[in-house]
């Protein structure tokens, strides 16, 4: 096997192994604490919601202030120790009382604000191109598998075992990312910097990208179960099943990226762009639970491309020396919209109702696509694929490279 081959593999089952680790347990804790907090040690509903922040705020604090700013080395030997809290986190979590929970979210914020940003950029590192994009729809590919497979673990542990005995669990979970944390690779570079980054055509287009799905996600992935009850009259569990359908689709589509990396992407961004659109606009016309399953089977196809799409305008638009600070800041943004989006419709839905809150998302949607094509739109470094074009430091791909 060529060494190139046995570079990519190793990657591969490296980056897939570390993603899945670590986005399965972030869903978990996410979806977990508040119910222990609300259940077990008895939270308001305000306090639920405020213990559910701190773990947002946290990750932000990290992935805007610190990350960007420290040097490769220091950022491994921090990735590494961000495993080893987590899996700290966990067993804390299942003796914590109402006082302590709140240093343990603080503790797993900070962990998932370095993990996160790095985990991407150990995805773009490959001096080949069309390999470097394969493995970052490879590494949303394993974001949508935790998604799956993660909650799905949840779903069947929690009919015989408490919410505390759920983090003990996930633990076997934990140390195999503890384990692969020390082999996952970051740029070999003495010269990172952020000066400018903000201004960088790479980022700033793809924080647009990312806008135009993740308005609308962030509101889902909160009130969706609402939504499906108030709407439908369904129980809590079938009311769940949507985004079994969702993420699905979702990692289907990046399976597909994987498999096919994408040379132009404008027109399946548009594409994307324009079934978010639709969805939104179906809302309020939505008559049975069987058309509103169809319709997240159909928004799990813009939730599987724009996020891959989105890394890959940083991958391109950026250098080694750069892409760290570039993925901080992106992971940074995503937590912005995470923290204030779910907010702010929770309060316009006790005015308008769900349907029509939906429906008024759009308006972000568009004027975020509009702003994207219009600044960004006849940028080729971006939006066109240059397999001849190499980003500086980038890993050969070579196994003594790695």
């Amino acid at each position: 096997m060529e060494k190139k081959n046995v570079s990519f593999i190793y990657l591969a089952i490296t980056l897939m192994i570390m993603t899945f680790s670590m986005r399965a347990t972030n869903n978990m804790i996410i979806t977990t604490v508040p119910l222990l907090a609300k259940i077990d040690l008895g939270f308001s509903s305000f306090f639920v919601g405020i213990i559910s922040a701190v773990i947002y705020l946290f990750t932000f604090t990290v992935t805007f202030y610190v990350n960007p700013r420290i040097n490769a080395k220091l950022r491994r030997q921090l990735f590494i120790g961000a495993n080893f809290a987590i899996l700290f986190s966990l067993i804390a979590y299942y003796f914590t009382n109402g006082i302590a929970i709140w240093g343990i979210s603080a503790l797993a914020g900070l962990a998932y604000g370095i993990m996160m940003p790095n985990l991407i950029t150990s995805s773009t590192l490959l001096k080949d191109q069309k390999e470097r994009e394969r493995l970052i729809s490879l590494y949303s590919v394993g974001l949508s598998l935790s998604l799956i497979l993660g909650p799905t673990i949840e779903d069947y542990i929690l009919t015989f075992v408490s919410y505390r005995d759920v983090f003990l669990l996930f633990i076997p979970i934990v140390i195999a990312g503890v384990i692969v944390s020390t082999m996952i690779k970051f740029p070999h570079t003495k010269n990172e910097t952020r000066a400018n980054v903000m201004k960088n055509d790479g980022l700033r287009a793809s924080l647009l990208t990312i806008t135009t799905y993740n308005i609308p996600f962030a509101a889902l992935s909160i009130f969706l179960t609402l939504y499906a009850i108030a709407r439908f009259h369904v129980s809590g569990a079938v009311a769940y099943s949507p985004y079994i359908y969702f993420f699905s689709i979702s990692f289907l589509t990046r399976i597909l990226l994987t498999i096919h990396p994408l040379k132009h992407i404008k027109l399946p961004l548009l594409f994307s762009i324009m079934i978010t659109g639709f969805a939104l606009i179906m809302f309020p016309f939505l008559t049975t639970f069987t058309s509103f399953l169809l319709l997240m089977m159909l928004l799990g196809i813009p939730h599987g491309s724009i996020f891959p799409m989105s890394t890959i305008m940083i991958a391109r638009g950026t250098s080694v020396e750069q892409r760290s600070a570039a993925n901080s800041y992106f992971m940074a943004y995503n937590n912005i919209l995470f923290m204030v989006i779910p907010l702010a419709f929770g309060y316009i839905v006790k005015f308008i109702g769900y349907e029509y809150s939906f429906l008024i998302l759009i308006a972000p949607v568009i004027l975020s696509a509009v702003a994207l094509f219009k600044i960004y739109g006849s940028n080729t470094t971006i939006f066109i694929s240059n397999l001849k074009k190499v980003p500086p430091n980038a890993i050969s791909g070579k196994k003594n490279d790695l």
